[in-house]
């Protein structure tokens, strides 16, 4: 049976759709020795040959998952030109297990919190596509204590340069009395968008500023008692909750992208996620 190219990138485990159609623009990717189009193939995974970088690729039956507690200052990303800690440096040698482990969108260095790890491309494709809305939860300490007017302008939507945000859960969890400057009050914050760095420009939109941001959940996973620089493997339980929020069956099976009324991943876009 054939597929795109991206799709069996993804499915292989060298990374998400977005990133499987980079690494084909940058001619990374042969098959059957061929340069494919920009355009994209479709490839049989049981007759053609499939190298990235010269490297056969064969796909996986069994994904991998993982959660990791990301800590201050880690790049969210799997390799880094500076040299910098990544993601994967956090998880050590499980993140070369014989898998080829990937982020699921993004936190910034100045972000902690959940952030998931796989070598499942199509469901990490899915989570961060804008059509299934999922949930990311987190908890954001601003300056100063935004009045009622500002949670419920946090709530109906916030006006950035490219638009206004969807609705928000939002609350305050607790403020520490001071001056406007000193202040500090604690606000849970659900959003369904992945725009960029959108939490703290949310909180800049009605005047104040975030002075730390922790994930504490990504759409039915939630960070729970796992210690900061920690990590886990998803249980059966949770893989499956999540290809249920997404609309992936037990089987594996999704619908096509188009049956979905899924658009194939720009390329040259930025990537998802950055809070």
């Amino acid at each position: 049976m054939t597929e795109r190219l991206n799709r069996f990138l993804a499915r292989a485990g060298v990374a998400s759709r977005r990133a499987a159609d980079v690494l084909i623009a940058s001619g990374s990717v042969r098959v059957n020795g061929e340069l494919p189009p920009p355009s994209g193939v479709f490839v049989d995974p049981d007759k053609d040959t499939v190298t990235v970088d010269g490297r056969p690729v064969k796909a996986v039956t069994r994904h991998r998952y993982l959660v990791i507690n990301k800590p201050l200052g880690v790049i969210t990303t799997a390799r880094d030109e500076e040299a910098r800690t990544t993601v994967l440096d956090v998880v050590g040698d499980e993140g070369q297990a014989g898998h080829r482990l990937f982020p699921v969108g993004r936190l910034d260095a100045d972000t902690s919190g959940l952030l998931l790890l796989t070598d499942d491309g199509e469901l990490a494709f899915r989570l961060t596509h804008p059509r299934y809305k999922v949930a990311k939860e987190y908890i954001a300490t601003v300056i100063g204590n935004p009045t009622p007017t500002d949670l419920e302008t946090l709530r109906t939507g916030v006006k950035l340069e490219e638009g206004t945000t969807a609705p928000a859960e939002v609350e305050t969890l607790a403020v520490t009395p001071g001056s406007r400057d000193s202040s500090l009050a604690e606000l849970r914050i659900v959003i369904r968008e992945g725009r960029h760095r959108q939490v703290r420009r949310m909180v800049h939109g009605i005047g104040h500023k975030v002075h730390s941001l922790r994930r504490i959940g990504f759409g039915p996973l939630k960070i729970g008692r796992l210690k900061v620089g920690g990590w886990r493997l998803l249980g059966d339980a949770e893989v499956a909750a999540l290809r249920r929020a997404v609309g992936i069956d037990l089987k594996g099976g999704g619908p096509p992208l188009a049956a979905a009324g899924l658009a194939e991943p720009d390329p040259g876009a930025p990537p998802p996620d950055q809070k």
